[in-house]
């Protein structure tokens, strides 16, 4: 049984992540770009033209790279975009909750697809466990833009102006059907960070994973959520490597004392566990 746990783990990240097609082979519409107007003009008349039949000027998509693996792109496909390494983490502070009964729900803050939600949902299947719940925190709207006033640190973040970012609710619902894995264990906090976050119907976490990116959106989940984390549960920062992130979770540990090892990942993302009681 344990191999077959794994392999369904494995099967689960190297699908989530894409890595079992060959993206090369498939194809997208072809972004377009012409200048100077006039052929513009002319691009525009040929594309529609095509679609009238119902054809589309396509290009194919660029390919699995060593970025996608290590969780570095924005693939066109993939349900997440954190790499092997960071779910092979995931996986194993999952289990070590687990396996050394840590009480509390899992919770992901700042969801994109859903895919890294979709594998803690599936770790728990894997172990039979019914008695936790994930949680996914999103405004299923994309990022908001900079409150500069109150957070400088995010002064010309444009990380809301990213389509490729808005991804719906009702998409990553989809996504989690299509893997059998929508269920009542599964919950949803829909809206910004901080207005679902501070009333949360949350009692406790095992597992806390922020992938917020910027300085509020990090501030916001660790200060809602992190004094719910029981002693010897994870806290996982999704973008440590950015320094709107990593600016918010160094200034949240200097204000409350938190002194635990941070462990670098990937080189991109980091976690450190909250000391147990007994220490």
């Amino acid at each position: 049984m344990t191999d077959c746990k794994e392999m369904y783990l494995d099967l689960m990240k190297k699908s989530l992540t894409f890595q079992l097609w060959d993206e090369s082979k498939l194809y997208r519409p072809a972004h377009i770009d012409p200048h100077p107007f006039y052929k513009r003009w002319a691009v525009n008349a040929i594309v529609n033209y095509l679609g009238r039949s119902g054809r589309q000027i396509t290009e194919s998509l660029p390919g699995q790279t060593e970025a996608r693996v290590q969780g570095r792109d924005w693939p066109p496909l993939a349900y997440t975009m954190i790499g092997l390494d960071r779910l092979d983490n995931l996986q194993a502070c999952i289990e070590s909750v687990i396996l050394n009964e840590i009480p509390g729900d899992l919770i992901e803050t700042g969801v994109w697809r859903g895919g890294a939600s979709i594998f803690m949902r599936a770790v728990l299947k894997a172990h039979a466990v019914a008695d936790r719940s994930v949680w996914l925190a999103d405004s299923f709207q994309g990022l908001p833009p900079p409150d500069t006033e109150k957070y400088p640190v995010d002064h010309g973040d444009q990380l809301h102006t990213y389509d490729e970012l808005r991804v719906s609710l009702e998409e990553v619902k989809t996504h989690f059907e299509r893997y059998g894995l929508l269920d009542e264990q599964v919950k949803f906090l829909k809206g910004w960070f901080s207005e679902t976050l501070p009333t949360a119907p949350i009692e406790k976490l095992s597992v806390l994973r922020l992938d917020g990116d910027m300085y509020e959106s990090t501030w916001d989940a660790l200060v809602s959520l992190y004094p719910k984390l029981s002693p010897g549960g994870y806290c996982i920062i999704d973008d440590y490597n950015l320094t709107t992130c990593r600016n918010a979770v160094q200034d949240y540990r200097s204000q409350h004392g938190i002194d635990e090892e941070i462990r670098d990942i990937d080189g991109w993302g980091t976690y450190w566990q909250v000391r147990s009681l007994q220490t």
